[in-house]
Order: structure tokens, then C-alpha cells, then sequence
């Protein structure tokens, strides 16, 4: 079953959700304000995808870290903390299919994705 990791708030979110349900396709939605997100998911992610994906440069999260932490994030272990403590800081949506991963809303790609 396809996966979906984020928050319920975010506009990408709920157009990810409007598109999959257009679709019929069926999903799991994990919310990290609600689950939080384990080390080992984080890990996952950060494996699959990479750090320059998985961090939202672009969120208001991010650009409200002080100077020092961004500096800070080029270690993995500070940019794994950083993310495990502000979820929001993670790029939105990130997908989960049959072991595989994509991160953000593109519709050719999510179609490709789930081989659609």
C-alpha cells in the first residue's frame, strides 16, 4: 500500500490527497504531528533520497532556524536532530511504495512512481 508522510496543514499535502482520491487510489497517511517520525523512517528517507531532498529549504520552518543551526546541519547527526525535532522542516509529500520513495507533488512523476 502506498504511503504518505507529512502534515495535514500543508497546501502540497492536500492537493497530494485530492489527487490520489481523483485517482482511486488508496493510501496510508502518516502524520508527523501526530506520530512524530522514528530515526529509523528519518534514516530511510535520508538514504533513499538524500539530505538536499529531504530538507525543506523552501518552508517556513526552515528559514526560522537561527543561523547557527543551518550551519550546523551540514553534519548528518545535527541535520538528523534538526529534523527529528521539527518535522515541518522535512519536504512535503514524501511517498512510500513497495520499498521505493519519492519526495514532493509532481503528477508524472508520482504516476511513474506507482507505475500507473
Amino acid at each position: 500500500m502506498l504511503k504518505i508522510y507529512g502534515i495535514p496543514n500543508c497546501n502540497s499535502m492536500k492537493k497530494a490527497f485530492d489527487l490520489l482520491k481523483s485517482k482511486n487510489i488508496s493510501f496510508e497517511f502518516h502524520d508527523y504531528k501526530k506520530k512524530g517520525l522514528s530515526p529509523e523512517k528519518l534514516n530511510d528517507f535520508l538514504k533513499n533520497l538524500g539530505s538536499e531532498i529531504v530538507l525543506n529549504r523552501q518552508g517556513s520552518t526552515y528559514k526560522q532556524v537561527d543561523e547557527q543551526t543551518k550551519a550546523s546541519i551540514a553534519n548528518i547527526e545535527s541535520l538528523k536532530t534538526l529534523l527529528l525535532q521539527k518535522t515541518s522542516a522535512i519536504k512535503r509529500p514524501i511517498f512510500e511504495y513497495n520499498g521505493n520513495y519519492l519526495a514532493g507533488l509532481n503528477e508524472k512523476e508520482l504516476d511513474s512512481f506507482l507505475t500507473i
